[in-house]
């Protein structure tokens, strides 16, 4: 367990975690900027954190760009201990992206989403898979990570499930 003073770095990507109901369209859309760090302010950590928001994108919107930006934060950062919020559907994918072009090596990075927005939802999962990644970054060796509803897999482990044609297993809270 590392008992050290951290920081924790959350990059920013989008998804409906950091998303907010539209009365007007009566649909969910994406915050044009993240309330992730508003979120986090209310709280008294015992770790120092920072936030990068890359972008703000429904997953399946995402480019080579978009991920080219990614990486270069995660490279560039100070922390050990990052947290990636993202959507859904294209998590695998880039994560698969980080383990090709990452050169660090030393990162604890942990990918989390949400299926329902953080704010304004009283339901939603966005607080406890928040919470559940910035625990696991306290714990998990470094690797490449994708935690959700308070279960963690390896990158491997992801891409096993999807060669068996079981992704859902990852997205869903059912036992296995």
């Amino acid at each position: 367990m590392k008992t050290d003073k951290t920081l924790v770095h959350f990059i920013l990507m989008g998804g409906t975690i950091d998303s907010r109901w539209n009365k007007r369209l009566d649909a969910i859309e994406l915050n044009k900027e993240s309330a992730i760090p508003d979120y986090f302010e209310d709280y008294q950590l015992l770790d120092d954190t920072t936030f990068t928001q890359v972008c703000t994108k429904d997953s399946r919107e995402l480019t080579a760009e978009d991920r080219k930006n990614m990486l270069k934060t995660i490279e560039e950062s100070p922390s050990k201990n990052i947290i990636i919020t993202h959507g859904r559907f294209t998590m695998p994918d880039s994560a698969r992206y980080l383990k090709e072009h990452l050169k660090r090596k030393d990162q604890t990075i942990v990918f989390t989403a949400a299926t329902t927005p953080l704010i304004a939802f009283d339901f939603s999962d966005a607080p406890f898979n928040l919470g559940y990644a910035f625990a696991k970054t306290q714990h998990l060796p470094a690797g490449i990570y994708v935690s959700l509803e308070g279960r963690s897999f390896t990158l491997e482990e992801v891409n096993e499930y999807i060669k068996q044609g079981k992704l859902h297993e990852v997205f869903s809270s059912e036992e296995r």
